[in-house]
C-alpha cells in the first residue's frame, strides 16, 4: 500500500522545523549572508531544538530520527535560509560515517558528546587536486606502531573552522588507489590540525567553509573507523544517505522561491492588473509548482528506499541532481517574475539564487549524480 500521508510525529516535527525556519532562521538570514560572522544564536537554538544531533541513534542521545524524516525537517531549514541549514546538516553528515561504520566504543565516545553541549563535525574527503576524482586524493596516513600520522590538506571543508571533531579520509596504501584509503575520525584539537584559508563564498555565505591542514598528526588506532583500505565505501555509503537530503534542501529553496513570487504576481501590478493575470507569468509559477511537487517525490522515495535498508544509490542521486537542479531554474524563474526588483538585496530573490547554485555543486556535483545514475541504468 502507497501512502503519502505523514504520521502525527512528521507533521509536529515539520510544524517545528517550519516555525524555527520562520522565526529563527529567515529574519537574521540576510544578516548572516554578509559572511562577516558565524551563526552562533542561531546555533544554540538549533541544538536546544535538537537539529544538531537528530540522526544519531537514541542509544547514544540522539533523537534517532529516519532518513524520511530528516528530509522533511530539511526541505523546511533549507527554506528558512540555505547557509544556516548546510551548517546544521554537515554536523549529520559528519556523523553518518560515525553512525554506519563506528564500534559502540566509537559511538560512545564521539557521538554522545554532540547531543550533551553544542558542537560541530565536518566530513573531510575533498582535496584541491581530488574533487569529483576522489582517488586522487594525496593525503596520506602512515602505520607508525599503535597510532597513524596523517599528513595532508583537505578544501573546501564545510563547518572545517568551528568542528570539534573531524571525520578525515587518507591513503594508507596509496599505490592502491581508492582501495588504499581509510577514514578516521580527529578531533580538531589534535596537534598538528590547523585552519588554513577561510572561504569567501558567492552564496551560503552563512556557512563557514575552509581548508584545513593536517601536519604529522598522530591519530590512535582505535581511531579508524572500519579497517584499513574501505574509506573511499565509507564515504560513498556516506553520500547515498546525504543526498536526499540535499535534494530536500533543493525543495526548501525553490517553495521559498514560489512563494516569494506567488506573491510578489498577485500584488505587482502592470498595465492595469497584477501580472499574475498574465497567462505567461501563470505558466510559469505553474510549471515551478510541478517540478517543486516532483523534486519533493524525488526525495521522499529515495529517503524511504534508504530507510527500509534497500539499495538506492540511484534514487539518492536522481534526488539530490533533480532537487538541486529545480531549485535553480526556480529561483531563476521567481527572479526573473520580479523583473529588476529580484536583482537587488533588498528583496530575497538574489540570494536565493546564489543559495541554490552550490546545492549543485557540494555532496558530489549533478555531473557526479548523472554518471551514478548513468551506469545503475546501463548495468
Amino acid at each position: 500500500m502507497i501512502s503519502f500521508v505523514l504520521t502525527e510525529e512528521q507533521l509536529a516535527l515539520q510544524n517545528t522545523a517550519r516555525e524555527f525556519a520562520l522565526k529563527e532562521m529567515r529574519p537574521v538570514a540576510a544578516k548572516y549572508d554578509q559572511g562577516h560572522e558565524f551563526p552562533w544564536d542561531v546555533m544554540k537554538k538549533a541544538f536546544e531544538v535538537g537539529f544538531l544531533y537528530s540522526s544519531i541513534e537514541s542509544e547514544y542521545g540522539g533523537g534517532g530520527l529516519s532518513l524520511l524524516d530528516t528530509a522533511i525537517i530539511s526541505e523546511e531549514l533549507a527554506a528558512g535560509c540555505a547557509g544556516l541549514f548546510t551548517t546544521m546538516m554537515v554536523n549529520s553528515l559528519a556523523q553518518t560515517p560515525i553512525i554506519l561504520f563506528g564500534t559502540h566504543e566509537q559511538k560512545k565516545k564521539f557521538l554522545t558528546p554532540f547531543s550533551q553541549e553544542l558542537s560541530f563535525g565536518a566530513f573531510c574527503l575533498t582535496e584541491p587536486q581530488a574533487g569529483s576524482d576522489a582517488g586522487n586524493m594525496l593525503s596520506t596516513a602512515k602505520k607508525v606502531g599503535s597510532d597513524y600520522i596523517i599528513n595532508g590538506t583537505k578544501c573546501f571543508i564545510s563547518n572545517g573552522g568551528v568542528a570539534r571533531t573531524h571525520v578525515v579520509f587518507a591513503n594508507t596504501d596509496p599505490e592502491k588507489g581508492i582501495r588504499g584509503m581509510s577514514a578516521f575520525i580527529v578531533q580538531a584539537d589534535t596537534p598538528g590540525v590547523s585552519v588554513g584559508k577561510v572561504e569567501d563564498k558567492m552564496g551560503q555565505r552563512a556557512s563557514n567553509t575552509v581548508e584545513l591542514v593536517f601536519e604529522d598528526v598522530k591519530v590512535p588506532q582505535e581511531n579508524l573507523l572500519g579497517k584499513e583500505g574501505i574509506g573511499f565505501m565509507i564515504a560513498m555509503k556516506t553520500l547515498d544517505k546525504a543526498r536526499p537530503s540535499v535534494g530536500a534542501a533543493g525543495v526548501g529553496v525553490a517553495r521559498a522561491a514560489l512563494d516569494y513570487a506567488i506573491e510578489y504576481a498577485n500584488s505587482r501590478e502592470q498595465f492595469g492588473k497584477p501580472i499574475s493575470a498574465f497567462q505567461h507569468i501563470a505558466f510559469k509559477l505553474a510549471d515551478m509548482a510541478t517540478e517543486v511537487n516532483a523534486a519533493r517525490l524525488l526525495v521522499w522515495h529515495a529517503a524511504w528506499l534508504i530507510d527500509n535498508k534497500q539499495k538506492a544509490s540511484k534514487e539518492a542521486a536522481m534526488a539530490k541532481a533533480y532537487g538541486s537542479d529545480v531549485a535553480m531554474r526556480t529561483t531563476v524563474e521567481a527572479l526573473q517574475i520580479y523583473g529588476g526588483y529580484g536583482y537587488m538585496k533588498d528583496y530575497p530573490m538574489e540570494k536565493l539564487v546564489r543559495d541554490a547554485k552550490l546545492l549543485q555543486i557540494y555532496e558530489g556535483t549533478n555531473e557526479i549524480q548523472r554518471l551514478v545514475i548513468s551506469k545503475e541504468i546501463l548495468g
